[in-house]
């Protein structure tokens, strides 16, 4: 995960192209159709421009659900621009006489409905499409946008883009894949996803999930091609183009293992990429089945400081590293392998139905890193070797990060990846265990992940299904932990106290150029 916030704005003040996002916000591109886009109106709605997300309102498009993207990208290492087609299949919830896409820093050229040209703005960080007729509620519909977009100027760490010597690869979490791809970017709208990327002949194209096919083309290029088994949000697509070479092998029950990396890097990478399978089969054992058909890692070809202000990203199949930091010994980078493998569970195969339900994802993510770092007996960066020390400490700075940052489940966007999402979510876990015993914690957590496999889940979805595998109603229980004012007392540790609040320590944010500290326990 990465471990920082952002904001919209600075997004849009690099790329140069956002207004206001008001109802009467002018358009400052469109395209035009073919003539008769005028005609075959009927009764509709304009879809919504926002899901609701209470961490980014902007964010996300109403009136219609994604069912497939599929996306056609070509790059020119000559001009560094990619030329793209976007291919969405959506189903309407309610009839429409317009409809947006989240789309911000692309050029796009022609946008096509059912097969018809379009009428389309782009205003603020939306496409807005004006079909030639009015879509009816509940039907399948084809969009095609035809685009191009220069990584250079929306690239990390303000946009989606990580540029390499050799090519690019792409992070687009939280809010940024559609920087990349237009979209409806938010993680509740899962989709399936295939992915066809051109690139000259000694270069490589790689995306998520599994190969379908390499073509050979004219002009001494070559087509490779992708598809995700799984649906997917638009937070956790990864594109990446460069000198690769691919390293497979065999994880536990068979599992295909696959890591992208620099052909000139891949010898002295190898101990780092060795440590998955046991990574796999420890966290297996916890919580089930690995959820996907393939996973690996992408040290993607760049070590630069301004590559992108994070340790690791999982983007779903294959987790982004900067080589680099896989160089290190492993006690300094197998607990933090472990918390970008546990998002393979909780935040991909089950993604937060909001932002404001991240704790999920890096609680969760930090709570197996740190005691998969325990079991093998490393020191973390406090010199704790337990569990108990660790949340113990944790506790005592309570109140002081409900001060700075929120309760635990109500972060906005300046603290969305401030440490009360991290070890603040892990305390919430360690409560839980602690109050229900460690057989019923491990029984709720393979139930919430069954149940919501491949869809999205909110804070209060998990408070249900440990209720249900309980039992006993904790609601009350987890709510105090989730969205109190007040540490609660924690159970089995009558002892344990919270340092009094001191606002002269409120933790200073430094959001100059974007950057952001790394936050996980588990580095």
């Amino acid at each position: 995960m990465r471990y920082r916030s952002r904001v919209t704005a600075p997004v849009a003040a690099l790329i140069g192209t956002a207004t206001a996002l008001t109802a009467g916000s002018p358009a400052f591109a469109a395209g035009r159709g073919n003539g008769d886009e005028a005609t075959g109106r009927g009764h509709g709605d304009e879809g919504a421009e926002t899901l609701g997300d209470p961490v980014f309102p902007t964010l996300g498009n109403d009136g219609y659900r994604v069912l497939s993207y599929d996306l056609d990208l070509a790059y020119d290492p000559t001009t560094r621009l990619v030329d793209g087609t976007a291919t969405l299949e959506l189903r309407t919830t309610e009839a429409l006489t317009r409809f947006s896409l989240d789309a911000l820093g692309l050029d796009i050229r022609t946008v096509r409905v059912r097969g018809r040209r379009a009428d389309f703005e782009q205003a603020g960080e939306k496409l807005r499409i004006t079909p030639a007729r009015t879509l009816p509620a509940r039907a399948r519909v084809t969009v095609c946008v035809e685009y191009s977009v220069d990584p250079s100027r929306a690239a990390a760490p303000t946009g989606g883009w990580v540029l390499t010597p050799d090519g690019f690869a792409v992070c687009g979490q939280p809010n940024l894949a559609h920087t990349v791809f237009p979209c409806n970017d938010h993680p509740s709208d899962k989709a399936d996803f295939t992915f066809r990327i051109t690139v000259p002949d000694g270069l490589r194209g790689v995306a998520n999930g599994q190969p379908v096919c390499t073509e050979r083309l004219d002009g001494a290029r070559t087509a490779f091609s992708y598809r995700s088994r799984s649906p997917m949000a638009t937070e956790l697509v990864q594109i990446t183009v460069g000198d690769y070479v691919i390293k497979e092998r065999r994880g536990p029950h068979g599992l295909p293992l696959r890591d992208v990396v620099p052909t000139a890097r891949a010898a002295a990478l190898e101990p780092a990429l060795a440590l998955t399978p046991g990574l796999v089969d420890w966290l297996e054992q916890r919580l089930g089945a690995y959820p996907f058909e393939t996973y690996g890692l992408l040290p993607c070809n760049s070590d630069a400081p301004n590559a992108f202000d994070f340790t690791g990203l999982e983007t779903q199949t294959l987790t982004l590293y900067k080589p680099n930091f896989l160089l290190q010994a492993e006690s300094k980078i197998g607990s933090h392998m472990m918390h970008e493998l546990v998002h393979s569970w909780f935040g991909n195969s089950v993604s937060p139905a909001t932002w404001a339900d991240l704790w999920l994802n890096e609680g969760h993510a930090d709570f197996y890193g740190l005691l998969y770092r325990y079991e093998r007996g490393w020191p973390d960066s406090l010199g704790l070797t337990t569990m108990e020390a660790r949340m113990k400490d944790t506790y005592a700075r309570g109140d002081q990060w409900r001060h700075d940052s929120g309760p635990v489940a109500a972060p906005n966007a300046v603290d969305l990846f401030d440490d009360q999402r991290y070890l603040g979510g892990v305390l919430v876990l360690y409560a839980l265990r602690e109050f229900i015993g460690e057989d019923t914690f491990h029984a709720v957590e393979r139930a919430f992940l069954a149940r919501y496999r491949d869809s999205s889940a909110t804070t209060e979805d998990y408070i249900a299904v440990a209720s249900k595998v309980a039992r006993q109603d904790l609601s009350g229980f987890l709510r105090d932990w989730l969205y109190g004012t007040a540490t609660p007392r924690m159970p089995g540790h009558p002892d344990w106290t919270v340092t009094p609040v001191n606002p002269s320590l409120t933790v200073p944010r430094n959001r100059t150029g974007g950057h952001y500290r790394d936050n996980s326990a588990t580095l």
